[in-house]
């Protein structure tokens, strides 16, 4: 089976509208596969040769992370699907332990660098490398100095490992991380990925997720079992049936758990994000992850919940500062969930925005990294 027989398996099925532009990227994909699958092994002398892989790049919703899914199935290595953020929360976990480890220790790790002492990329490389001859990277993007100043002598360790490397992304890797600081030090990052992968834009003329998002409505007064419902049907629809996954959000050195992700499009319900003890970084973080936020159950905010009240407000704020587009279940209409108590006059402003994230307009706007999580980062706030 190849990524363009599954991918036409699906059109005939019904699930999936014929699209040239993707047949394209199937097509991409499977010469990866091909190279994987033919590549010759190493000796004892000599290492296996290094796999080419692929930079996906495309606007939002033309179906990038529907394929990585079908790649990713058929995929002949040992390999790993991962998001890119949840990625480097990890790495940077595996440095800071490997930073804390003695002297001894060190020395009886089997992911251990001859030579490389106390530095520890060269050994968390090899770690993830044992792991994974592939690692497929979700939604790639780099908002985050401390991600951008150690990506490119990671990225070089692992391609010594000779790990594949095949990323979907909505930027051209030449605007990574652009405008970002000291960026002149990341440059050489972009050359190595252009280097080391083909660099293909998926040219769909149709945005799907704008298609599906407007073909229904976004705010949907239901509760319970029917509201859940509507939300699944939403997710399904959004994501073009791509695979949906768990993934971490590292904040500020803390795990933000994200129950249900996929193509961009997170999934949470209320309690989740609005009644426990998180703040702006949280919710700038899943701002800056995600194109679409799915909420589940807005309840009335009475003057007994002005603390979920106060995160709500911080949460809207950060998505519509990011142009995130929502999706939700709630009680009642934006002007009436919060009408009396402390508070409310001020969400007033929460509620218009909440009218006009369901506008055509708004829905039909770019993501992008909220410029407060670029002025947190910048500062170290």
């Amino acid at each position: 089976m190849s990524v363009e027989a599954a991918y036409l398996e699906r059109t005939a099925a019904g699930q999936l509208s014929e699209d040239p532009a993707q047949l394209e990227a199937a097509r991409k994909l499977d010469g990866v596969l091909h190279r994987l699958q033919n590549a010759p092994s190493g000796g004892l002398f000599r290492k296996p040769p290094h796999i080419r892989g692929l930079y996906m790049w495309g606007g939002v919703g033309r179906g990038k992370s529907m394929l990585m899914d079908l790649f990713h199935e058929l995929a002949p290595v040992p390999s790993k699907r991962v998001h890119f953020h949840e990625f480097m929360g990890r790495v940077h976990d595996e440095m800071n332990a490997w930073r804390e480890m003695d002297e001894s220790e060190r020395r009886r790790a089997a992911h251990r660098v001859k030579g490389t002492g106390s530095d520890p990329i060269p050994p968390v490389a090899k770690l993830i490398a044992s792991e994974a001859k592939l690692i497929c990277f979700d939604e790639f993007q780099v908002s985050q100095i401390a991600d951008a100043m150690i990506l490119g002598r990671l990225f070089e360790n692992l391609f010594e490992h000779r790990v594949t490397v095949v990323a979907t992304s909505n930027r051209h890797p030449d605007e990574l991380y652009k405008n970002g600081l000291n960026r002149e030090l990341f440059l050489p990052f972009i050359e190595m990925i252009k280097e080391q992968c083909e660099v293909f834009e998926l040219k769909s003329e149709r945005d799907y997720r704008l298609e599906r998002l407007t073909e229904a409505p976004v705010w949907h007064l239901l509760q319970g079992d029917a509201g859940e419902k509507r939300l699944d049907q939403a997710f399904d629809r959004l994501t073009l049936g791509a695979k949906p996954n768990q993934c971490f959000l590292t904040v500020k050195g803390r795990k933000l758990l994200v129950p249900k992700e996929a193509a961009g499009v997170a999934r949470f319900s209320f309690p989740e994000l609005c009644e426990k003890p998180l703040g702006s970084r949280d919710y700038l973080a899943i701002a800056a992850n995600f194109h679409t936020v799915l909420l589940d159950g807005i309840p009335e905010l009475t003057p007994d919940k002005r603390n979920e009240a106060a995160r709500f407000v911080a949460l809207i704020d950060a998505l519509y500062e990011a142009r995130v587009k929502l999706v939700a279940t709630a009680a009642a209409e934006p002007d009436d969930l919060y009408p009396t108590g402390e508070g409310s006059f001020e969400f007033q402003r929460t509620a218009s925005r909440l009218h006009e994230m369901r506008s055509k307009e708004y829905l039909a706007l770019e993501h992008r990294v909220p410029p407060r999580a670029q002025e947190l980062e910048q500062t170290g706030k």
